[in-house]
């Protein structure tokens, strides 16, 4: 008889979770509209650096249309993010599993991925994060076949080379979100990508 008690309490929490992730990105959404200015960052060790993260599970109220040189990602398996370089024309360059840098659509971005929606990385007024230096470097690589790793050399540290080429060496999804914060002095807002 304990286990279902068990299992009902786990439930219980789970919602309770969930919930408070809801009631906290509303907060930063609300916090996002009442700011007259582009948000920077806070300059504490801690502070956060990402205002709402790519979702899935929860609605996004924004949305941007990327511009060249934007970060664009997906979901992967409601636990990991694939990200790639937005260069125009619906072509967003990416590095495959198999190590290929190469360019893709939209919709083959999130094919075989579990994310129905792809976002863009913006700052706090919906204005993508971009870099034209970073689509350049994208598309001289196109073809190029790399040693791919999920962990030593996956797509974020792809999209973090192109931005900065000879950068220390990145594996995370949420390290590529602190770079690209520092980078142009922004909190990063994962709006719903509008074409």
């Amino acid at each position: 008889m304990p286990l279902p008690l068990v299992w009902l309490g786990a439930a219980a929490l789970s919602a309770l979770a969930v919930k408070e992730l809801a009631d906290d990105r509303k907060r930063q959404q609300r916090r996002r509209n009442h700011s007259a200015f582009p948000q920077t960052l806070d300059r504490e060790e801690n502070a956060t650096k990402v205002g709402i993260y790519p979702s899935d599970l929860f609605s996004t109220e924004q949305s941007a249309t990327p511009t060249y040189g934007s970060v664009i990602c997906c979901g992967i398996g409601g636990v990991l993010d694939h990200t790639g370089i937005w260069v125009g024309d619906n072509t967003i360059v990416e590095l495959d599993g198999n190590g290929l840098i190469k360019p893709v659509s939209v919709a083959r971005f999130t094919k075989e991925r579990s994310g129905k929606n792809v976002f863009v990385a913006c700052d706090s007024k919906a204005l993508p994060l971009a870099l034209a230096a970073a689509a350049d470097r994208a598309i001289a690589q196109i073809y190029q076949v790399k040693d791919y790793h999920l962990f030593d050399y996956n797509c974020h540290h792809f999209v973090w080379q192109c931005f900065v080429p000879n950068a220390k060496h990145i594996t995370t999804f949420k390290t590529l979100n602190k770079n690209i914060a520092e980078f142009f002095d922004r909190k990063v807002y994962w709006d719903i990508c509008t074409l």
